[in-house]
């Protein structure tokens, strides 16, 4: 069993690769599509939200096949698939002469994305339920780590031309097929495997999966407003800096750099004592009370440096994530681990297809000629009163509690029996 923990570090070295050329992309794409749409920020803001959008539903289509995939034929091949697909998509992207082939790429890259969902999966596959959250949580630092050097780099190439990091995101990605191809082990079991299902494998079919659970279901709801919020931020985070704090590729590059960093060390070195000290309940509504409080600061910041004061406060609003995912993967069965991430990204990307278009459209009224209220800050007043909708809605849930032992709804961090009305054998073969 120790040998098969240890497969956890290689699937950490596949996450910052994937993240890295992803980190790549983020200083310079707003830039990108301003050239090819004729340079006015209104008109940027709404084809970036179409961008995230079209990526998103590609994924809500696709992320509940490729998880069920990854629960017939391991995580490996969908892992393969989805960086092989990545750098695809980045080349397109290098060499568009037009903004439709700028979707086209995100469309394509939206089939293939499920790195980070796969890599959920593969944990839970490698690693013992009670130490899940630390784990989700070093999932996490990669991430951040990643955002350190990926948007710095972006920056500093975007600076000499916006499409050079995406040349180089392009490598990156053919690097972590590589590694993968002839390094990454295999996490699932064989007699961990169940067959292949459209039933299972299609968006409604997924995400009946998730009622099935009661408590999943109240966390699937309260993750929706996350991404609410998520997604309306990551729309305008370039796009609002540049309009009120007249900020370039290299300063958003550094302020993103700035996030990687602060996400990294909480996430590697604090979410596993906060978890352990809170449990999963309080860490989870804590956590998304800070990332409320980091976008009204985002949302209000009269000056640079304030908003970026924020970033502390977001940083550690993180330890929501892998409280939740803890939980999660706790309450099902190991051999719908895939689906479950699946559905849970199908969910997530559905949600994504409408929070870049609420974010850009909030963007472009509140900063156009003539509005009626000047406030480029609005899509981040908007995510913080969905972060404190989704911390009401997982209070609610975890106190209800849906088939979880007392101790946990009253906060504590111990496993998590999947509920006695939903047995895990009969969930996974319907």
């Amino acid at each position: 069993m120790s040998a098969h923990r240890a497969a956890a570090p290689f699937i950490l070295v596949t996450l910052l690769l994937d993240v890295l050329a992803f980190g790549l992309a983020i200083p310079v794409m707003p830039e990108l599509v301003r050239r090819l749409v004729g340079g006015d920020l209104d008109v940027a803001a709404t084809w970036t939200g179409i961008l995230l959008a079209g990526f998103s539903l590609m994924q809500f289509l696709f992320a509940p096949v490729l998880g069920a995939l990854s629960d017939r034929f391991g995580r490996r091949p969908v892992l393969l698939a989805s960086a092989i697909g990545t750098a695809v998509d980045h080349l397109i992207v290098a060499f568009s002469p037009t903004i439709w082939w700028l979707l086209a790429g995100r469309l394509l890259s939206g089939v293939t994305a499920a790195s980070f969902t796969t890599c959920n999966a593969y944990i839970a596959d490698v690693t013992p339920p009670e130490k899940r959250a630390k784990a989700f949580g070093m999932l996490g630092a990669a991430f951040g780590i990643g955002f350190v050097l990926g948007p710095l780099a972006g920056g500093l190439l975007g600076s000499i031309d916006p499409r050079l990091p995406f040349l180089a995101a392009a490598g990156l990605s053919f690097l972590s097929f590589l590694y993968g191809l002839f390094v990454l082990p295999e996490s699932l079991r064989a007699e961990h495997r169940r067959a292949f299902s459209w039933r299972r494998a299609n968006p409604a079919g997924s995400l009946k999966a998730l009622a099935r659970h009661p408590v999943v279901k109240g966390l699937a709801a309260a993750n929706v407003c996350n991404f609410l919020a998520f997604g309306a931020l990551h729309s305008v985070w370039v796009l609002s800096t540049t309009a009120r704090f007249g900020w370039g590729s290299f300063e958003n590059g550094l302020s993103l750099t700035t996030v990687g960093l602060a996400t990294a060390f909480v996430q590697g070195a604090l979410v596993g004592p906060l978890v352990a000290k809170l449990g999963d309940k309080r860490a989870l509504i804590a956590g998304a009370m800070t990332n409320a409080a980091a976008y009204a600061v985002y949302a209000l910041a009269p000056a640079g440096w304030v908003f970026l004061s924020g970033i502390a406060l977001g940083a550690l609003g993180g330890i929501a994530g892998p409280a939740l995912q803890g939980i999660i993967s706790r309450i099902v069965g190991a051999d719908e681990q895939g689906s479950i991430q699946g559905a849970m990204a199908s969910l997530n990307s559905l949600t994504m297809i409408v929070a870049p278009m609420i974010g850009s459209t909030l963007l472009a009224v509140f900063s156009a000629p003539g509005a009626p209220l000047h406030l480029p800050g609005m899509p981040f007043l908007f995510g913080a009163a969905m972060l404190v909708s989704a911390a009401g809605i997982a209070a609610l849930t975890l106190r209800r509690g849906g088939g979880l032992p007392a101790d946990d709804r009253d906060g504590g961090s111990g496993p998590l029996p999947v509920p006695d009305a939903v047995p895990a054998t009969a969930t996974a073969r319907e």
